[in-house]
């Protein structure tokens, strides 16, 4: 009965133990699952694929889309995406089915069309491609980052699209069963042997005659044979179950997908609105436009990307350019040294960003201040300024420095309208009660020079009386906190040259550059110059008794007219 007992303990061991390499092998899951969007889902110019499904299964997820024509995907912060789409009609994959092969497509409904998404400066980066793309998703930094399909905006979106994710591999069966099978094996060639050992002891016939005293003994017999079945049974029944339930596992080691959130951390507020690969990008093209720009002496090669006194500035620049071959060129904008930028962290519109470089051209270091006015806006450059001789800029600290409202002074000396003011206030009054509070460094000349060309211009203008002002424009300030808990503060002063002859019949003269402007180089009436100064200060912190510093500061002349 041993014997029986063993060799049915060893083919169930074996059983187990090829159930346990089985689950490493043949029923061993497999690497990857594929999910697709169902074929029925409804149309969209845009599809959203939400940042939890690159976090979804862990690993590395890749994309395969199919359709007719040019399209791309774009990547970019999960809020910078919905911004971007805003009210229009789109298709959001945000999961996956229960048993992993068809991706969860929710439409919502808006308007029919957007514009095209490509160039935009919200992207981190775009894959362009006709027909099919194959695309492996990465992010290209920290935090979580969502992708957006489209053609051109006014076309339905690819609708072929399938997600293949990492699957999971784990066998926990598949050791276990090898042990026990092994073990179960081992018991069983036990028996085996133990039962032949005990058949070669046993005298011939004694199964047909037993002598009375050996009762004892055939009743420990028939109760030893009778264990051994029960064995049997008790380890057949725990093999039988492992080996089921190591089936069901091994097969159920694909896991079923979830819309688990992310593993990662939303701290996306924190982070800076651009990426510096993105504001590098950025500045390229806005190098490029105005060096197109400056050597055709065409403003429309601006417009792509610049605006506000920087356009006005260089358009007119242009224009007595055109005329005067002597007039001196605006410094032009590189991208070559990018000393240092200040990104806001701040998600809301418009967005602010100050940027420091220097390049071909460049005698000193240039500051450049750029706004995105909404989502589908591209940053666009709004003013360039020049640092001063021995002026040292305050240090802007990482990526990420933020702004503040221009009329909110907590935690600095003055707010940035005031400071701004007070230097308006210096430049146009010699006398100004507020020369104490504005000062330059050693040799820095923006101040100096302004009050000597304005007493100069009454010195040599006798016959005329003179009205200087230095007027800010409020909606062009701009601030950006240091590392020291101040802040620097940029804008746009308006310098006016209002002159009116003495008496009736005196003669005005203006410069060849104003002449373009104004359409005459003399007059009786009276004439106004304006010029575009785009100044920065930096603002002390709260309890310093340091003044209000100017640390960069330019003029152009944007207008001339006659009384």
């Amino acid at each position: 009965m041993r014997f029986k007992t063993g060799v049915a303990l060893v083919l169930l061991g074996l059983l187990t133990l090829l159930a346990g390499i089985g689950q490493k092998t043949i029923w061993a899951p497999s690497e990857t699952f594929t999910a697709s969007v169902p074929s029925d889902a409804a149309t969209a110019p845009l599809t959203v694929i939400d940042q939890k499904l690159r976090t979804l299964h862990g690993g590395t997820v890749k994309i395969d889309v199919a359709g007719d024509g040019n399209f791309l995907l774009a990547v970019g912060r999960p809020g910078d995406v919905a911004a971007w789409v805003g009210q229009t009609r789109h298709n959001v994959i945000d999961g996956v089915s229960e048993d992993g092969t068809s991706l969860q497509v929710q439409t919502v409904d808006g308007e029919a069309t957007a514009p095209s998404p490509a160039g935009s400066d919200l992207w981190t980066s775009t894959e362009k491609a006709s027909g099919s793309l194959e695309y492996t998703w990465t992010p290209p930094a920290d935090g979580e980052w969502s992708l957006l399909l489209a053609s051109d905006g006014t076309q339905p979106a690819p609708g072929s699209l399938s997600m293949t994710f990492p699957n999971d591999m784990s066998t926990p069966w598949a050791v276990p069963l090898m042990i026990l099978g092994a073990v179960v094996v081992l018991i069983g060639v036990v028996l085996m042997v133990l039962g032949r050992h005990g058949a070669r002891r046993r005298p011939a016939g004694s199964d047909a005659s037993t002598a009375p005293g050996d009762a004892a003994t055939d009743a420990q017999t028939e109760t030893g044979s009778g264990t051994a079945p029960r064995l049997t049974m008790a380890v057949a029944t725990l093999a039988a179950l492992v080996v089921v339930g190591s089936g069901t596992a091994a097969y159920a080691a694909t896991p079923a997908p979830t819309d688990s959130p992310s593993a990662e951390p939303a701290a996306q507020a924190e982070a800076p609105v651009l990426l510096d690969a993105q504001f590098r990008r950025i500045l390229e093209q806005v190098a490029s436009a105005t060096e197109a720009g400056d050597a055709a002496k065409d403003a429309s090669k601006l417009t792509p990307r610049v605006a506000g006194t920087e356009l006005e500035v260089r358009t007119q620049n242009y224009k007595i350019r055109s005329q005067v071959g002597t007039y001196e060129a605006r410094v032009p904008v590189r991208a070559e040294e990018l000393l240092t930028t200040a990104v806001t962290t701040d998600p809301t519109w418009p967005r602010s960003v100050m940027a420091v470089s220097k390049g071909e051209g460049n005698v000193v270091p240039q500051l450049l201040t750029f706004v995105q006015e909404s989502p589908r806006d591209n940053y666009m450059l709004m003013a360039t300024t020049l640092l001063q001789p021995g002026s040292t800029l305050p240090t802007l600290g990482t990526d990420g420095v933020g702004t503040q409202a221009a009329d909110d002074s907590s935690g600095l000396a003055y707010s940035a309208k005031d400071a701004l003011n007070a230097l308006s206030d210096r430049l146009s009054n010699p006398d100004s009660t507020l020369k104490d509070k504005v000062v330059e460094g050693g040799s820095s000349p923006y101040i100096a020079d302004t009050l000597s060309y304005q007493a100069d211009t009454v010195t040599t203008g006798a016959q005329a009386t003179y009205v200087f002002s230095h007027a800010l424009k409020t909606e062009t300030v701009q601030v950006f906190r240091t590392a020291d808990g101040g802040a620097l503060a940029l804008g746009r002063l308006d310098f006016t040259l209002d002159g009116t002859p003495k008496e009736p019949g005196d003669k005005l003269t203006i410069g060849d550059d104003a002449a373009v402007l104004a359409g005459g180089k003399e007059t009786t009436t009276g004439m106004v110059l304006t010029s575009a100064e785009t100044v920065a200060v930096f603002i002390p912190p709260a309890g310093s008794t340091d003044p209000v510093k100017v640390v960069a500061a330019t003029r152009g002349l944007v207008g001339a007219s006659f009384k």
